[in-house]
């Protein structure tokens, strides 16, 4: 499997929508159709591979994740192998769909007759789940297996998971249960035991940006690699919350999309403004840096985000001094290799630590203030004098050096 994942098998992939179609909204457009398309989730594949290929199929699927990995999608392209069937071609379960089968667009369009998708945040009580239980005992209309997809199922009250359990561990041959739930600790243990338990990864950065940089490329998008990188870092790790923001930041541009665009848009400062505030309070240089912050938040700078953003440098600039290797990541901008390697070498790993801990605690702070601004600014002030103390070694040899403190103290 490619590091780089790219949907090209969902409809209309690669085509921009035409001027008589409704236009689809990127993660629609290029949900994933196959499991090579799945960026990320390669353990889980694999596990799958072996099981299907030694016969050894599970009879429930727990999925689990952040919001936007891919749940639902992976429910459904699972489903889809458990019934893939080409005449003549391939007659049993398999993650390897090289071709559309019999069953495939029904069920990824979510409509086969034989894939029941139940969401179980509106269907939450018992009378929904005999409904499973009752037809469950049925045999499938056209496909090999009848699979129930429920979706956010820690959502079920707690008589809708006891009238499961018996069904859910002793299932006919012929019913696979697939559950999805971002609360993985409000589903009961009976529950889970019974389950396959998959934890879908958050998407590595670079493999996000690479998606993004592969999809506005079909969609014949002009956006920089430094935009795109901004993107995938405010999608944390997940590709539709990425593919949201491409989306509102080609109606933001209009055009070329540059990474200032970007910024406006997310409300975020400039990269290279973060660092001279850095370097501002990092030098006690509180004037300084209360300017910095003033004229950032004037041109529409979040005062959260921008400690947010002093927090991720705060951190970078700690990875750099113990393993400098770290400025190597495709993420990390020229400027911040740069200026980063800078400070790793001035400022010592008490006071980097010092400043992520206030930095921590001050984005809280910030975030509840009823003047966030000036909250902000406070937190600015509390970190520069904490940058300006000696640390403890210092301040004892210069207390021993004034006669403060006994030599054997």
């Amino acid at each position: 499997m490619d590091d780089i994942a790219f949907p090209t098998a969902g409809e209309g992939a690669g085509a921009p929508a035409s001027k008589d179609s409704a236009y689809r909204v990127l993660a629609r457009k290029y949900r994933p159709q196959t499991f090579e398309d799945l960026v990320g989730q390669e353990p889980m594949v694999q596990t799958l591979e072996n099981a299907f290929d030694t016969g050894r199929i599970a009879q429930a699927w727990m999925l689990t994740g952040v919001r936007g990995v891919g749940k639902t999608t992976t429910a459904r392209i699972l489903a889809r192998g458990l019934n893939y069937e080409v005449p003549g071609v391939a007659d049993k379960p398999t993650v390897r769909l090289e071709q559309e089968g019999s069953h495939c667009k029904a069920i990824m369009e979510g409509r086969h007759v034989d894939v029941i998708e139940m969401d179980a945040a509106s269907h939450t009580g018992i009378n929904d789940i005999r409904e499973i239980t009752d037809a469950a005992r049925y045999r499938p209309a056209t496909a090999r297996y009848k699979v129930y997809i429920i979706d956010e199922v820690h959502m079920l009250s707690n008589a809708a998971f006891n009238g499961l359990l018996k069904t859910l561990e002793e299932p006919p041959e012929h019913v696979k249960f697939i559950f999805a739930t971002t609360e993985i600790r409000k589903v009961p243990v009976t529950v889970l035991s019974r389950c396959q338990r998959f934890d879908l990864r958050r998407i590595d950065q670079p493999k996000l940006v690479g998606l993004l940089r592969r999809i506005s490329d079909a969609e014949n998008i002009q956006i920089t690699d430094e935009a795109l990188t901004l993107i995938a870092r405010a999608g944390e790790g997940s590709a539709r919350d990425s593919l949201s923001l491409l989306d509102q930041a080609m109606a933001h541009g209009a055009g070329a999309i540059e990474a200032p665009d970007v910024r406006s848009m997310l409300g975020l400062a400039d990269r290279a403004r973060v660092i001279d505030l850095f370097e501002h309070v990092m030098s006690g240089n509180i004037a300084a840096a209360m300017e910095e912050l003033a004229a950032q938040y004037a041109v529409g700078a979040d005062p959260a985000v921008v400690l947010t953003d002093l927090a991720d440098f705060t951190h970078l600039v700690t990875r750099l001094k113990i393993v400098p290797k770290a400025g190597d990541d495709v993420s990390v901008t020229e400027t911040e290799r740069v200026r980063g390697h800078e400070f790793a070498e001035k400022l010592s790993m008490r006071l980097l630590s010092r400043a992520w801990q206030i930095l921590l605690k001050g984005v809280q702070e910030v975030q509840s203030a009823p003047k966030p601004l000036a909250a902000a600014d406070m937190v600015l002030v509390r970190l520069a004098y904490a940058a300006d103390l000696p640390d403890p070694g210092d301040a004892l040899a210069l207390l021993r050096s004034g006669g403060l403190v006994p030599a054997g103290g």
